[in-house]
């Protein structure tokens, strides 16, 4: 029997009571009932989340892009996205929309420009273009997983069927000269483990960083032998630090010698790894970790086992 004071007997489909003192709830069709196929994807190919508390919630905010499942509509915003390209600095990520937009020739509304959609956030920048998006992921594992989290979680509130993600970005090569292209086919830590540590709940949790080889071998092939620079692929090193972390001798602090350094570099060339940088681990575990195709292409700044320092102008390097 119903507990409230109505006198309504009626009973719904799931058995239960009816009240006449409030009004009947519309279905929510946020909250439909998805049907899955894997732990990562849903039967129409889009993004399911390995974690079931977001389709409890209410609305899931995505606070470090300034959107929320529940303030937008981030299916009618974002559902054309087939590709998200991130990179480091909000300029950079500006100018490769830019850049997009020419390729792709995509046109905006007359009187229109790009917009910056995460500019409330002041901590990333986005640009979408067409079904480009183009994010700032600012420097290092902790800035570059939070982006994803959200980025991903973004994927799945807008019902994006098998998106393909890149990180774009420059890097230290090891035997390679500034310039140098290069496609990561696997990334490893500081050990030359292929995974990343995190710590959660107080364990230590290991997630394997695993790129898409087959995508690198595709970027790979639209290399020309007449490019002005050389395209290759190989291991990247990603270091937690831009000083120590990498070798250098020029950081604020320094207790190895120049001998230790270049037995570590040489090292880590024989194993095949080709440039360093600060990111991919995280980038290659987390889209791994979400089924999600992934790739890894960067630009050498300068070759490490010749030096430390960025010698080349900001101009030299813009162009």
């Amino acid at each position: 029997m119903p507990t409230c004071t109505c006198q309504n007997r009626t009973l719904n489909e799931s058995g239960e009571h009816v009240c006449s003192l409030k009004p009947p709830m519309e279905k929510d069709k946020t909250k439909e009932t998805r049907e899955y196929v894997s732990p990562v994807r849903y039967s129409d190919g889009s993004v399911r989340l390995r974690n079931p508390n977001i389709e409890l919630m209410d609305q899931d905010i995505l606070y470090h892009l300034a959107l929320g499942s529940g303030s937008h509509d981030l299916v009618e915003m974002f559902g054309d996205v087939k590709f998200v390209c991130m990179g480091g600095t909000p300029k950079r990520m500006e100018n490769f929309a830019n850049y997009i937009m020419k390729e792709i020739g995509h046109k905006l509304p007359a009187g229109t420009t790009l917009l910056d959609i995460t500019k409330n956030s002041y901590r990333y920048s986005m640009y979408k273009v067409g079904p480009v998006l183009s994010i700032s992921h600012g420097m290092g594992v902790p800035s570059v997983s939070i982006l994803l989290h959200e980025v991903i979680k973004l994927m799945y509130h807008a019902r994006v069927r098998d998106p393909i993600f890149f990180r774009i970005g420059t890097c230290g090569g090891i035997g390679y000269e500034g310039g140098t292209v290069v496609i990561s086919e696997e990334a490893v830590d500081e050990t030359m483990k292929p995974q990343m540590e995190l710590t959660v709940l107080g364990k230590l949790l290991r997630r394997p960083a695993k790129l898409d080889r087959q995508l690198a071998r595709d970027l790979k092939a639209l290399a020309h032998r007449d490019d002005p620079y050389d395209t290759i692929i190989g291991k990247t090193m990603c270091s937690n630090d831009f000083y120590e972390g990498q070798g250098r001798l020029d950081g604020a602090f320094c207790e190895f010698s120049e001998a230790d350094k270049m037995e570590y570099l040489t090292k880590l060339q024989k194993a095949g790894v080709v440039n360093i940088e600060m990111e991919s681990i995280c980038f290659a575990a987390l889209t791994h970790h979400a089924g999600i195709q992934a790739a890894v292409v960067c630009v050498t700044l300068m070759d490490r086992l010749k030096g430390d320092q960025v010698l080349a102008p900001k101009e030299v390097l813009e162009e």
